[in-house]
């Protein structure tokens, strides 16, 4: 298949892309990285008139870390966040997490603000942004918005992107210390799109969780940020605890049927997968229950 097509524009500034994204509406399209992009292009679901490269925006491409803050900008590769001593240091959920994302040519190319403003419900970057509370910073005619991230994914491939505005970075809060992580995916070969992920960060004081952010991903129109989370917080985590929480999160699980897996065996996937995040925050083997079943 070929591309349908469609005229170019290069922006050499957030301001000329914004302008152009104005200028153009809903009949403009932002090529970033392209691995998402290009595909659906040539499979004619997209048929934009214009396209508006921002690859040569190098503030774009940076991650910084002050005030307590690290900072990401849209233009980011997936390479770049797995490299970045920054992103080890002050959320290693995210060089964890972008081992997983398809195969090295596409991280290569891939940008983290395309995989967001693409919002693909399997993608492992949201869930990622949704349990370190992150904000989404975008850009357009009327100023800058701060979106936080759980607020910012509303549905398949929906954002909350304006016509016009371009995301250009993404604020991380700094990781604090002891604050553990965990993320792991299920998926038929490497490189596929999962058929269920967890994203999570928690502190715990003892044996008992202050603070933890399950996000799920594949298992639902949008990122997940689970709020059967509180059954585990504050108290210490029994066999008992963990089912009640397990089953509070198949009630908020809104899995679909597709090629990949049922909705069925996404929801045991997904609760398969809190088990073993718990067991690896914790570090309580003897929590390997059939809770799963």
């Amino acid at each position: 298949m070929k591309a349908p097509a469609f005229n170019y524009a290069r922006a050499s500034s957030v301001q000329e892309a914004i302008d152009l994204l104005s200028h153009y509406g809903d009949r403009a399209k932002v090529l970033s990285g392209g691995q998402s992009l290009m595909p659906a292009l040539n499979l004619r679901l997209l048929a934009p008139e214009w396209l508006i490269d921002i690859g040569p925006i190098v503030d774009l491409r940076r991650i910084s870390v002050e005030s307590g803050l690290l900072t990401i900008g849209a233009s980011t590769r997936h390479a770049d966040l797995h490299r970045s001593p920054d992103i080890a240091a002050h959320a290693p959920l995210l060089k964890d997490a972008v081992a997983h994302v398809a195969h090295p040519a596409i991280r290569n190319r891939g940008t983290i603000g395309g995989s967001l403003a693409h919002a693909d419900p399997a993608s492992e970057l949201p869930a990622c942004m949704v349990a370190l509370d992150a904000t989404i910073v975008v850009l357009g005619p009327d100023g800058e918005r701060r979106i936080p991230a759980v607020d910012f994914f509303v549905g398949i491939y929906e954002t909350q992107l304006l016509p016009g505005e371009l995301l250009v970075a993404i604020e991380v809060p700094k990781r604090a210390a002891g604050v553990r992580h965990f993320f792991s995916e299920h998926v038929r070969r490497s490189g596929d799109y999962a058929m269920a992920g967890l994203a999570a960060e928690a502190e715990i004081d003892g044996d008992a969780f202050v603070r933890l952010r399950l996000g799920f991903f594949a298992v639902g129109e949008r990122p997940i940020l689970a709020t059967a989370a509180r059954h585990l917080i504050g108290r210490p985590v029994t066999e008992a605890v963990l089912a009640q929480a397990c089953a509070a999160l198949d009630d908020e699980l809104a899995p679909q049927d597709d090629h990949q897996a049922t909705a069925g065996m996404r929801r045991y996937l997904a609760r398969q997968l809190l088990v073993e995040c718990i067991v690896s925050l914790l570090g309580r083997s003897d929590l390997r229950t059939k809770v799963v079943a």
